[in-house]
């Protein structure tokens, strides 16, 4: 498959019943992160605000979730039912997807972003002063 111009054409390389799914995954993340950029990277939907927040990409016998290792960590105990590695969790196709649970994680992401983003501003601002400003 070549590389997806946008989600849209991601989406519409797959068959009807995962499209469905792959629709789905992207409005959970969307409503719960209605300020993030839609971007295609490493060939999948990313969603981005100051640094990249999640990932999704579809598969044949399920749709993988990417929020990094630290959104796997953060909800390890809630996704322990999920095949998974340590920045990943496959949702199944012959199961729903976990709306809620895929929310909080991205509600997480959003959060450890915006925070990540402050502390870079505050280091860059304290190299500015401390370099005699």
């Amino acid at each position: 498959m070549k590389k997806p111009e946008d989600v849209d054409e991601y989406i519409g390389g797959f068959p009807a019943g995962v499209q469905k799914r792959l629709r789905q995954m992207r409005e959970i993340i969307k409503k719960a992160a209605p300020q993030a950029k839609e971007i295609i990277s490493y060939s999948m939907p990313a969603y981005k605000q100051h640094g990249n927040l999640v990932y999704f990409g579809g598969w044949e016998s399920h749709v993988g979730f990417y929020p990094g290792a630290s959104g796997i960590a953060k909800f390890k105990h809630e996704l322990a039912a999920y095949k998974g590695a340590k920045g990943s969790v496959q949702f199944p196709h012959s199961e729903p997807l976990p709306t809620e649970l895929i929310a909080n994680i991205v509600t997480f992401r959003i959060q450890e972003d915006a925070e990540h983003a402050a502390a870079k501003k505050t280091k860059k601002i304290k190299g500015i002063t401390g370099a005699g400003f």
